[in-house]
């Protein structure tokens, strides 16, 4: 990452400006129970989907459902920055979207199941207040009522 010094007066400029939004009431969830007896979930910002779903676009706040027996072949990356190097991701998937391990770590017994589906946004938004508000509660609410205990957030 790049020192303030080291970007354009445009980019210094978008960096000092970018408004961060500050939460007192963050929801944090202590552990109900071992991971061996868990059922998990990946989220992503990495704007990942599988290829026949429409790519994500600039400012877009929706998400998209990865099944979690998809094949890493099958995902692809549509995020729109520019603020970071995509190249590890084009090679591996996992990098960002540890897909193959999470289905090791279950075949060993450290996981105790996997969700059917994963989650996916496209992150650095300038005003994330959507998802914050709609698109984000809304994939809560789906894993709370497929029985999901831990979601592993995995950004870009």
């Amino acid at each position: 990452m790049p020192r303030l010094d080291q970007l354009s007066e445009i980019q210094r400029q978008s960096a000092l400006y970018f408004p961060c939004l500050e939460h007192d009431d963050a929801p944090w969830a202590p552990m109900a129970k071992d991971l061996s007896q868990s059922k998990l979930t990946l989220v992503t910002s990495a704007g990942l989907h599988l290829r026949g779903d429409r790519p994500f676009r600039g400012g877009d706040t929706s998400y998209r459902v990865i099944p979690s027996s998809a094949q890493a072949a099958d995902i692809i990356e549509s995020h729109t920055s520019i603020g970071f190097d995509h190249s590890g991701v084009y090679r591996d998937i996992n990098l960002a979207f540890p897909i193959d391990r999470l289905r090791e770590l279950a075949g060993q017994g450290a996981i105790g199941s996997l969700a059917d589906n994963y989650y996916s946004f496209m992150g650095a938004h300038r005003d994330p207040r959507k998802i914050i508000e709609e698109s984000g509660p809304e994939v809560a609410r789906i894993l709370r009522a497929q029985g999901v205990d831990v979601a592993l957030l995995v950004p870009i």
